[in-house]
C-alpha cells in the first residue's frame, strides 16, 4: 500500500488537508440545522373538502367516490383511504416509499384538479395538504384574558403575529380560537315570502352589486383615462341598501327584509390554558434552519412584546421545542463524552501515553470530518445522527490501534521511526481496509430502505458511514505520520497494567480453554449449538416485538369524543370536569385545553383532528419526565375517566418512529354498513377483553339522528319548484351560505353570509318558516313540498383501497409488547363466523413492523452477501469465509440474553443492532483466520498455528472489543428506550461473540484443516 508513505513524505499537504476537513466539520457543528427529530417528508398528500349540510353518503357519492377513481390511476400507490363524514371528506393517498415527495404532490394536485368540475359547485373549500413533520409547531403562545373581548385579543394576536414572521428561520405563524368574522345577512322568511322573493335572487342580488368589473380605458385628447364603474361594497350601509326587487314601482331593499351585521362567526373553537381563556399562537420552523437561533430571537420578541399588553391581557409561552431539543441533544453529547473518556481509559490502560494520545485523536477527528459530510448531505444535528456519532465512537479507534501497534512493533525490531511507519502501516493497511469495509457494509444497506422508518433512520447510519471512513483515511494518513514523530521506544519499557491483566487472562484462562475445544472439539461445538436453539426459543416466547417505543417526554395528551350531536356548550363542559382532576395532580405546569378542535400539532407523529363541536383535547405539559410517576398517573387517569358518562375519554402518551394510526387496528371490510356495524361491535369486544388493551375506538360504536328531508317529487314539479332550488334554500336557511366577500378600508377581507337571525338556533320549528319558490316566482311553503323525520346514520363512512370498511383501534399498556397482544387478537378473529363478502386487514403497528422489520431483513441479507463477497476476495477462498461467519448466530446468541435479562424488547433499534453486529463481528474472525493462514504459511504445523494465533490476537480483538463496548455503554444505560435495546443488543452480541469466537474459530480452523490445506500449501508455494 502506497498511501502511508505518500502521506508521510508530503506531511505538510497532509496536515494541511486534515486541518482543512477538521475545521469544515467545526464549521458545520457551528451552523447546521438543530432539531429534535429528523425532517422526514413522506411523500404523501391529504385532500380535506368541506361541504357544509352534507350528510355521510352525501360526501362519500359525491366527492370521495369521484376523487378516489382519479387519484387511483396514479402510480406507486401505497395506500388509499378516505373518512365521510358530516360536511367534510377527508382523502389521504401514501405512496411508495422512495417516491419524490414534491413530484407526487404535484401528480394529486393535478388529478384533483382534473374532476374538480365533477363535484358540487357549492363547496366550502377545498384544500391538498403535503403530507411533512415539519409542520408541527416549535412554538405555542397563549395570549388570556377573562376580560377582553375577542377583537382585542385577535388585534394583540395580530401583532404578534407581525413580530414573529419577521424572525429568520420562522416558516410560518398562525392563530387559534379567535372566532372568525363575518358581515352577517340575517334573512325574515317570512318577509321574503311576503315579497315574493326567492332567497336565489337576494344572493344573486348582492353578488351582482358586489362585483368589481373594470370599464375600460377612454382617449380623450393626448390622455388616455380609466373608466370607473359601481364597483365593490364600501360599508355596510351600502349592503343593506341593495336593491333586490322592484314591487309597484318601488324598489325593496335588502334592510326591508334582513338585518345586515358586522359581527363574529359562531363560535366553534373554545381554548383556554391553566382554566383561563386563551387563544393561540403557533409558530413552525423552516427546514434547515437552528432551532436554538429562533428560540433566542423569539425570546427578545416576546420579552419586548409582553411589555406593551394591556394590563387585561398575558401571555406565556406554553410549548417551547427548543427546551426539548437542548435536553435531548446535550443528553446524547453527555453519552458521547462520556463514551470517549471510557475508551480513553482503556487505551490509556493498554497502551504508553504517547500511543494513546495518538489514538485518541482519531476520535475528535473522525466525528468532526464525519459531521462536515453530514452537513454537506442535508442533515441537521438531532437524535439520529448523534447516536451514529456515538455508535462509530467505539470502533474509531480499532484501526488507529492496529495501525499504531504495529508501527510500534516495526520500531521494537530495530527498523528506523520513518521506515517503521511506513512498513508498519503497509503490512496492515489491506486489513485495516478490509475490516472497515465490512463494517460499513452492514450500515450501507440500512441507508437503502426505501419506507418511512428507513427515511427517519437514514442520517444515522450515513453517519456512521462517514464517520468511519473519516477514521480509515487518517489511520493510513495522519497516524502513521504522528506515530513516525512521536512514539518512541525505550529499553526501560514498562508493561501497560491492561496489558498485564490480558496476559494473565490468556495464560490462565484462554490457553486451557482453546486447548479444552480442541480435544473435545464435537462437544463443544454441540454445547453451542444447543445454546443457539435454546436463545432462538427464548427469543421465540420470551421476547416480545415492539416498532419503536413510547417517547418520554414530560407531555401526554387527553382526547375527548361525546357524542356526535353533543354541542360544544356540552364538550367543553367536559373538558372542565377533566381540568378540574388535572389541577390536583402534582407537577403539572400547563394545561392546555381545545374544545371543537384538537390542539395544533406539537410531535411529529400526532394528526390534528378535524374541526367537530364534540371532539375535544387537553393537552398536560408536566415540569419534569419520570418514568413510573408518569406511567402511574396515565394509569390513574384511564381508571378515573373510565367511569364516565357522556363522553369517551382517552389518555395517550407519545410515541416515537414515524406516525402510526394505532397500535393495534382492525379493518374490516365489506359493503353493507349495518353489517360492518355488528362486526365492527364484536370486534370492540373483544379488543376489550384483553387486558393489554386501552383506550378501544370503533368508530360505529355510536350513531347520530339526522332529519332527513323527503321530496315530494311530484309536488314539486305540479307545483313547478326545482329540486335544486329546495336544496340550496333549506342549506342557506338552516346552515348559511357564504355569497361573496367585503373589503374593508383596511384591504381585509370578510364573507358575506346569508341565514337564520343570529338570535335564533336552528330548529325543527325553522322549517316551517321557510318558503321556496316556483319558476313563476310564487312562494310555496316548503311543508307542501316535502315531509321532515328522523333518521339514524353512521358518524362517518371509511374507505380502504377504495372500499368500504370500519378501522377499530386501539393503545396498549407501556408494559406489554404490542405484537403479543396483536397475536392473541388475531387468533381470535380467525375463529370469528365471517359472513361472505366481509374479511379482515391488520394495520396499526404490526403492519408498520411487517414493512420496516422486512426492509431491514432484505438489508440484513444484502450485507451479508456483500461481506462475504468481500471475505471471497481477501482469502481467495469460499471455505474459509463460512468460518468467518461463524461469529454472526454467536452474536445472535449475545444479543438475544442481553434483550432478556435487560428486559427490552425486539424492537426496530434493536434490529438495527444486529444488523449492525453482521460488520463488527466478523472482524474478530478475520483476524484470527489471516494470522492463522500466514503462520501456516511460514510453514508452522496446524495446531501450532492455531495456538499461537489465538493467543497473539487475543489482546488486540479484547482491546477493540471493550472500546466498542465503552463507547457504545452510555447511551445504552442513559440514552432511554429508543437506543437501550439497539446498545444492549450490540453490547451482548460483541461480548458473548467475541469469547466464543476465540475458541469455535479455531476449532472449525482445525476440523476443516485438511480442505484447508491445498489453501496452506498453495501459500506456502507462493512464499
Amino acid at each position: 500500500m502506497k498511501l502511508p508513505k505518500f502521506a508521510i513524505e508530503n506531511h505538510q499537504f497532509t496536515n494541511v488537508m486534515v486541518c482543512l476537513l477538521v475545521l469544515s466539520g467545526v464549521v458545520s457543528v457551528i451552523t447546521m440545522p438543530r432539531s429534535e427529530d429528523p425532517p422526514v417528508t413522506p411523500a404523501g398528500s391529504s385532500v380535506i373538502v368541506v361541504y357544509p349540510g352534507a350528510s355521510p353518503s352525501d360526501i362519500e357519492q359525491l366527492i370521495v367516490d369521484p376523487l378516489e377513481e382519479s387519484l387511483n390511476t396514479l402510480e406507486d400507490i401505497k395506500e388509499l383511504t378516505s373518512e365521510s363524514s358530516d360536511n367534510i371528506a377527508t382523502i389521504g393517498i401514501e405512496f411508495a416509499g422512495g417516491s419524490d415527495p414534491d413530484e407526487k404532490y404535484a401528480d394529486v394536485v393535478q388529478k384533483v384538479n382534473s374532476i374538480r368540475d365533477q363535484l358540487p359547485d357549492n363547496l366550502l373549500s377545498l384544500d391538498i395538504i403535503k403530507w411533512s413533520i415539519s409542520n408541527v409547531a416549535i412554538f405555542q403562545f397563549a395570549l388570556m384574558s377573562e376580560t377582553a373581548g375577542f377583537y382585542a385579543m385577535e388585534s394583540e394576536a395580530e401583532r404578534l403575529k407581525k413580530e414573529l414572521e419577521n424572525i429568520n428561520g420562522i416558516k410560518q405563524v398562525e392563530l387559534y380560537a379567535i372566532p372568525e368574522k363575518e358581515v352577517r345577512v340575517s334573512i325574515d322568511l317570512a318577509k321574503l315570502a311576503l315579497y315574493r322573493i326567492p332567497l336565489t335572487r337576494v344572493m344573486g342580488a348582492i353578488q351582482d352589486a358586489n362585483a368589481n368589473i373594470p370599464g375600460g380605458h377612454v382617449n380623450i385628447g393626448q390622455k388616455r383615462l380609466s373608466v370607473k364603474t359601481s364597483g365593490s361594497y364600501r360599508s355596510l350601509n351600502e349592503i343593506r341598501n341593495t336593491v333586490i326587487q322592484s314591487a309597484r314601482g318601488k324598489p325593496v331593499f335588502l334592510k326591508d327584509v334582513a338585518e345586515v351585521t358586522f359581527d363574529s362567526a359562531d363560535i366553534s373553537y373554545i381554548a383556554r390554558v391553566n382554566g383561563k381563556r386563551a387563544v393561540f399562537i403557533t409558530a413552525t420552523q423552516k427546514d434547515q434552519t437552528n432551532i436554538f437561533w429562533i428560540s433566542s430571537a423569539v425570546k427578545e420578541k416576546i420579552e419586548a412584546f409582553q411589555k406593551t399588553l394591556p394590563e387585561s391581557m398575558s401571555l406565556s409561552v406554553v410549548f417551547d421545542q427548543s427546551k426539548s431539543v437542548s435536553h435531548r441533544v446535550s443528553g446524547f453529547f453527555q453519552n458521547l463524552f462520556i463514551g470517549i473518556l471510557l475508551v480513553g481509559v482503556i487505551i490509556f490502560a493498554a497502551m504508553g501515553p504517547r500511543a494513546s494520545i495518538i489514538v485518541m485523536m482519531a476520535i475528535p477527528f473522525s466525528i468532526l470530518i464525519g459531521i462536515g459530510f453530514v452537513d454537506m448531505s442535508g442533515y441537521g444535528l438531532q437524535q439520529m445522527t448523534i447516536a451514529g456519532m456515538v455508535i462509530a465512537l467505539g470502533l474509531l479507534v480499532d484501526n488507529a490501534i492496529v495501525v499504531t501497534d504495529n508501527v510500534t512493533r516495526f520500531m521494537k525490531m530495530g527498523y528506523s521511526r520513518s521506515e517503521s511507519a511506513v512498513r508498519g502501516t503497509s503490512q496492515v493497511g489491506w486489513a485495516v481496509v478490509s475490516a472497515t469495509t465490512t463494517t460499513l457494509l452492514a450500515f450501507i444497506p440500512i441507508i437503502m430502505i426505501r419506507d418511512n422508518t428507513g427515511e427517519f433512520i437514514r442520517s444515522m447510519p450515513m453517519t456512521v458511514v462517514f464517520t468511519l471512513s473519516a477514521s480509515l483515511l487518517l489511520s493510513l494518513t495522519l497516524t502513521p505520520y504522528l506515530s513516525e514523530k512521536f512514539i518512541k521506544i525505550s529499553n526501560g519499557h514498562r508493561e501497560r497494567p491492561l496489558r498485564r491483566w490480558l496476559n494473565y487472562m490468556i495464560k490462565n484462562i484462554y490457553r486451557p480453554a482453546l486447548d479444552y475445544g480442541l480435544k473435545r472439539p464435537w462437544r463443544l461445538l454441540s454445547m453451542i449449538t444447543a445454546f443457539f436453539i435454546i436463545a432462538l426459543m427464548l427469543a421465540r416466547f420470551f421476547i416480545g416485538v415492539s416498532l419503536f417505543p413510547k417517547a418520554e417526554k414530560p407531555l401526554f395528551y387527553i382526547n375527548v369524543n361525546c357524542p356526535e350531536d353533543t354541542h360544544i356548550d356540552q364538550t367543553d363542559k367536559v373538558i372542565r370536569q377533566i381540568e378540574k382532576e388535572i389541577s390536583a395532580l402534582p407537577g403539572v405546569s400547563y394545561v392546555i385545553s381545545n374544545a371543537g378542535f384538537s390542539n395544533p400539532p406539537l410531535y411529529y407523529n400526532i394528526m390534528r383532528e378535524r374541526n367537530k363541536a364534540s371532539h375535544g383535547q387537553v393537552i398536560v405539559i408536566l415540569e419534569a419526565f419520570h418514568r413510573k410517576a408518569f406511567e402511574s398517573m396515565l394509569n390513574s387517569l384511564r381508571q378515573k375517566f373510565k367511569l364516565f358518562t357522556g363522553a369517551k375519554i382517552e389518555v395517550k402518551d407519545l410515541e416515537q418512529g414515524p406516525p402510526v394510526e394505532a397500535p393495534v387496528a382492525v379493518k374490516v371490510m365489506g359493503e353493507n354498513m349495518t353489517m360492518l356495524k355488528n362486526i365492527a361491535s364484536d370486534i370492540e369486544d373483544i379488543i376489550q377483553s384483553q387486558k393489554e388493551t386501552v383506550n378501544v375506538r370503533n368508530p360505529l360504536s355510536l350513531t347520530k339522528s339526522d332529519l332527513k328531508v323527503h321530496i315530494n317529487r311530484e309536488k314539486a314539479g305540479m307545483l313547478g319548484v326545482p329540486l335544486s332550488e329546495i336544496d340550496r334554500t333549506i342549506r342557506t336557511a338552516i346552515t348559511g351560505i357564504p355569497v361573496t366577500e367585503f373589503r374593508d378600508e383596511n384591504g381585509e377581507e370578510y364573507d358575506i353570509v346569508i341565514r337564520l337571525p343570529i338570535s335564533d338556533k336552528p330548529s325543527i320549528s325553522d322549517f316551517d318558516r321557510i318558503y321556496v319558490h316556483s319558476l313563476t316566482g310564487a312562494a310555496v311553503p316548503l311543508s307542501h313540498v316535502a315531509s321532515i323525520e328522523f333518521s339514524a346514520s353512521p358518524l362517518e363512512i371509511e374507505h380502504y383501497q377504495m372500499d368500504r370498511c370500519v378501522t377499530i383501534t386501539a393503545d396498549v399498556f407501556r408494559e406489554y409488547s404490542v405484537a403479543k397482544v396483536t397475536k392473541k387478537i388475531v387468533d381470535q378473529l380467525k375463529k370469528y363466523p365471517w359472513p361472505k363478502g366481509y374479511s379482515m386487514y391488520i394495520g396499526g403497528e404490526q403492519e408498520n413492523q411487517q414493512e420496516s422489520f422486512g426492509g431491514m431483513m432484505k438489508a440484513v441479507i444484502i450485507a451479508l452477501i456483500a461481506i462475504f463477497g468481500v471475505l471471497v476476495l481477501q482469502f481467495r477462498s469460499y471455505l474459509q469465509p463460512v468460518i468467518v461467519f461463524v461469529a454472526i448466530p454467536l452474536a445472535v446468541i449475545g444479543s438475544i440474553l442481553a434483550l432478556l435479562i435487560t428486559g427490552n424488547t425486539f424492537s426496530f433499534t434493536a434490529f438495527v443492532g444486529i444488523t449492525s453486529l453482521v460488520g463488527i463481528v466478523v472482524n474478530n474472525s478475520i483476524i484470527l483466520v489471516d494470522y492463522t493462514n500466514q503462520l501456516r504459511r511460514e510453514g508452522k504445523k496446524t495446531i501450532d498455528a492455531i495456538r499461537e494465533a489465538g493467543e497473539t490476537r487475543f489482546i488486540p480483538i479484547i482491546l477493540t472489543t471493550l472500546t466498542t463496548v465503552c463507547g457504545l455503554l452510555p447511551l445504552t444505560v442513559g440514552g432511554g428506550t429508543m437506543w437501550a435495546p439497539m446498545g444492549w443488543s450490540i453490547i451482548g452480541g460483541l461480548l458473548v461473540s467475541t469469547f466464543l469466537t476465540l475458541v469455535v474459530v479455531p476449532i472449525l480452523y482445525q476440523l476443516l484443516s485438511t480442505k484447508l490445506a491445498v489453501f496452506a500449501n498453495e501459500g506456502a508455494e507462493e512464499n
